[in-house]
């Protein structure tokens, strides 16, 4: 398996496919593997990159605070080992987050950029939610923690028409999360995510940006999302009915299809 050295510590990825490279970003409780039946289709025809941060899947934990920009070291530090310039990166949540600042510090870097259920700044809301999350997490009750932080990731719609699947998710996350391990982990990476604010860098992002986001995302409100379309220089916006904060389960092909459409679409003259 591959891995890379960041700050003495291991930092694995995985390299699929041929093409244009995408660079797609873990949501925080994620890892690449959360990302292996999106596999084939996005490496069909691009070269796709995928990575676990600090505190992810197979990467080294931290044992230190840390904010989300030893997570932009990491992205910087994979791209300089496989010798890639430019890419396209697509961020959920968490690596969303990630991938604003990335291109905020590298935008000559960033070729086209795809945000799905992403804000410019952790809200006064979403912080409250991490501290509770973080709090449960503390008890070492996986049942607990389960329920307090799955079910609000999806949408209503998603999750009544969907209750087998979702019984299934419960029975496959509560050993992972009674893992003190995993607790601990997702406490650091909630923290993280604490400080981070990039609203003040979202005029410099002039690479094509598109964003996505739910209209039932209660963890990132629509309307913080609708700040960065406001604010970055050519963003397009796309707003998917009945659909929660974890799009790409809910609406995979779709997530895929648009994806791949932005990526690979190829610049045309306007016609007058």
């Amino acid at each position: 398996m591959p891995y890379l050295t960041v700050k003495d510590r291991q930092i694995y990825y995985d390299v699929t496919g041929q093409g244009k490279p995408i660079l797609l970003l873990n949501g925080i409780m994620m890892s690449t593997k959360s990302w292996d039946p999106f596999v084939p289709i996005l490496s069909e025809n691009n070269q796709l990159i995928r990575l676990d941060f600090f505190d992810q899947g197979q990467s080294d934990p931290l044992d230190f605070v840390y904010d989300q920009h030893i997570q932009v070291e990491v992205i910087e530090s994979l791209l300089s080992h496989l010798k890639i310039q430019r890419i396209s990166v697509v961020g959920i949540s968490y690596g969303g987050e990630v991938a604003i600042l990335f291109a905020q510090k590298h935008i000559d870097c960033v070729e086209r950029l795809v945000l799905f259920n992403t804000t410019s700044y952790t809200s006064p809301w979403l912080l409250e939610i991490g501290k509770q999350w973080k709090s449960i997490g503390k008890t070492r009750d996986g049942q607990t923690y389960y329920q307090a932080t799955i079910p609000v990731i999806y949408s209503p719609t998603f999750y009544e028409n969907h209750l087998e699947w979702m019984k299934k998710r419960e029975r496959y996350l509560i050993p992972i999360f009674s893992n003190p391990k995993f607790l601990d982990a997702m406490e650091r990476l909630i923290t993280s995510a604490e400080s981070y604010d990039a609203r003040g860098g979202l005029i410099t992002m002039t690479c094509p940006t598109l964003i996505v986001s739910g209209d039932e995302d209660y963890l990132t409100p629509i309307e913080n999302q609708k700040e960065l379309k406001e604010r970055i220089p050519n963003a397009e916006m796309i707003i998917l009915p009945k659909v929660g904060h974890a799009s790409m389960y809910e609406k995979p092909v779709l997530f895929v299809s648009l994806i791949l459409g932005f990526v690979n679409a190829k610049e045309h003259p306007i016609l007058l």
